[in-house]
């Protein structure tokens, strides 16, 4: 099919919620993605920091193979081996006591959303019902994942939203303490914002929201859904800090790209809720839930996570080294790294695409930098070498 009939069907058959570049991708392998006319392009996106493992990933294929001619869904009226499994070892290697399984990051922050109320409405009055989040936050596109996700362009095309959400500025630690209040019911915040502007959180605030909300009874919600799960060089970004939430959402590279999302979490949340207060049908499938299984137990792995902090300081001192013009500043840790530019990043992105390295943006000045988690130096000398030839081109 060629990039006219591509564009045309499109336009014919899907809903015109996404804006692509007329190629159509067949296969990939590794770092690598391939399209109809058998054109390589280096894959520094990862379905949106999704295949931590890289495309085609032969131990991935294996465990899909032999649990599909196994069982592939029997919903949440059975138990099977596989969730449980992964339920454990997520427990295991986290903070948590509890978990619960979904399909995606934006119905886990739903999920964390309606626990925390739960718990709140059963020690508390009924008076401490808000959410406090911050500014440059995303956390999905549902109904309360985009009331407490930040700005005005996802949110208004479809207000009224969920009320009582506060949004104060990111690493403010004193705006923070002013608007956690008594009245406030938990505190949703990203150790590193991804689409927002990847935006690192300082050390003390996380600190600070984590006091404050033991002050006034709110639960502290940590969304890792894009800075989780290895990809900024420790499994979970909060280990960093020295802070643990009382909630914490994941979802994107748990299964490689097949959908999967959970929400971890204490005991003392877990406590309140009972059978009928949340579900899902596709939810902790043995399919999904034994690749999950798989892919974390891999980046568990001390040596793996030793290879993302690694090739992420390599990224960033390469990016340091090299003349990129117009770029304001480059931030982010491990294998998430944002570069804000003065012009636009869509435009970088496009440039990038047209020679051969798939980038995307995290708003519209960052360029956003999220490859496979099993990317080489090589890979990274590759990439920065066409992300200056694209700058450049876009400069002159």
């Amino acid at each position: 099919m060629d990039p006219e009939a591509v564009v045309a069907l499109a336009e014919r058959v899907l809903a015109p919620t996404y804006r692509r570049p007329p190629v159509l991708f067949t296969h990939g392998e590794g770092m690598y993605v391939y399209d109809a006319s058998g054109r390589r392009y280096l894959d520094f996106v990862a379905g949106i920091a999704v295949c931590a493992l890289g495309h085609a990933d032969p131990g991935v294929a294996e465990v899909i193979a032999a649990q599909a001619r196994r069982l592939v869904h029997l919903s949440n009226l059975y138990h099977t081996e596989p969730h449980l499994r992964l339920a454990e070892a997520l427990v295991a290697h986290s903070f948590a006591d509890r978990v619960f399984f979904c399909n995606s990051g934006a119905e886990a922050v739903e999920a964390a959303l309606k626990f925390a109320r739960k718990f709140v409405r059963t020690h508390f009055d009924d008076r401490k019902v808000g959410f406090i989040a911050f500014a440059h936050s995303f956390h999905g596109r549902t109904m309360g994942a985009l009331s407490v996700t930040e700005k005005p362009a996802y949110r208004e095309p479809f207000a009224p939203l969920v009320p009582g959400v506060t949004f104060v500025p990111f690493n403010d630690i004193e705006a923070a303490r002013a608007a956690i209040t008594q009245e406030t019911c938990a505190v949703i915040v990203e150790p590193i914002q991804g689409e927002g502007g990847v935006h690192v959180a300082a050390p003390e605030f996380l600190q600070a929201l984590r006091a404050r909300c033991d002050e006034v009874g709110a639960l502290l919600i940590f969304d890792e859904v894009q800075c989780g799960l290895g990809r900024t060089g420790t499994l979970w970004a909060y280990e960093a800090y020295g802070v643990e939430p009382d909630l914490l959402t994941v979802a994107k590279p748990l299964a490689n790209g097949l959908p999967i999302g959970a929400v971890l979490m204490r005991e003392k949340v877990a406590a309140v809720l009972q059978p009928g207060d949340h579900g899902s049908t596709f939810a902790g499938g043995p399919l999904v839930t034994a690749v999950a299984l798989h892919v974390f137990q891999r980046l568990c792995e001390p040596i793996f996570l030793a290879h993302v902090r690694e090739m992420g300081a390599y990224l960033m001192d390469r990016l340091h080294a090299v003349e990129l013009p117009g770029v304001k500043e480059i931030r982010g840790r491990g294998l998430l790294i944002g570069l804000e530019i003065e012009g636009d990043a869509r435009q970088v992105v496009a440039t990038a695409l047209e020679r051969g390295l798939l980038l995307t943006t995290a708003g519209d000045h960052v360029v956003r930098m999220v490859p496979p988690l099993i990317v080489e130096r090589s890979h990274i000398d590759e990439a920065i070498a066409i992300l200056q030839e694209s700058m450049t081109a876009q400069s002159a």
